[in-house]
């Protein structure tokens, strides 16, 4: 796995009728995936309130989030395989994958109601964050008395707070910092920000 990965555009069509063009790995494991997230070089701002990460940002030729709301849309209908590959500077690449991936909808904050069963090389640095609603800078709603996105520099379904921060602050490798990078604990550690990530869900 690379930054130029073996993919394509398509255009797809959502359950909501809507069509939106999306990045398609046919490569990895028979293919099938949408690419639902992309870092690779620090390029894009992940740090964003949370109309930016519903709506989405980013390009698809570069770094991105393809939005909470296309998310969700995307397992409106069934839970689906999603897949979380990570890269570190010194090109170890590990996989988290999960069988039953599924988002609330915008009512219930986009939350992460489902993932199944774990397998892969990374370790399962997610599933305790099952039943978390999305958090942003602007948007609290996690379980801490504090405010995790804040604190952590990202977007996502924090607890109280993470075990993984995929969305946070780009960086280099070894951090003096505890766990506002783009890390993923059981894979390199809270002061190890990752040199990629990739997540996917099969569609």
């Amino acid at each position: 796995m690379d930054a130029e990965i073996e993919v394509m555009k398509k255009s797809l069509k959502l359950p909501s009728n809507v069509s939106i063009e999306v990045l398609c790995d046919a490569e990895y494991d028979k293919g099938g995936w949408v690419v639902i997230q992309h870092r690779f070089n620090g390029s894009e701002d992940f740090f964003r309130n949370w109309t930016d990460y519903e709506s989405g940002f980013g390009t698809l030729d570069g770094e991105f989030w393809l939005g909470n709301e296309n998310i969700y849309q995307l397992t409106a209908e069934k839970p689906r395989e999603i897949a979380f590959l990570m890269e570190d500077f010194e090109n170890n690449k590990a996989v988290a994958r999960y069988a039953t991936f599924k988002l609330g909808d915008k009512a219930e904050k986009y939350s992460l109601k489902s993932l199944g069963s774990f397998s892969g090389t990374a370790g399962d640095s997610l599933t305790r964050n099952v039943g978390s609603k999305f958090s942003t800078r602007d948007m609290d709603n996690d379980k801490s008395d504090s405010h995790c996105a804040l604190l952590y520099f990202g977007g996502w379904w924090y607890d109280n707070c993470h075990l993984s921060n995929l969305n946070g602050k780009y960086m280099k490798g070894t951090t003096t910092v505890y766990a506002q990078s783009m890390c993923w604990n059981s894979f390199k550690g809270f002061h190890y920000s990752l040199k990629i990530s990739r997540i996917m869900v099969r569609f």
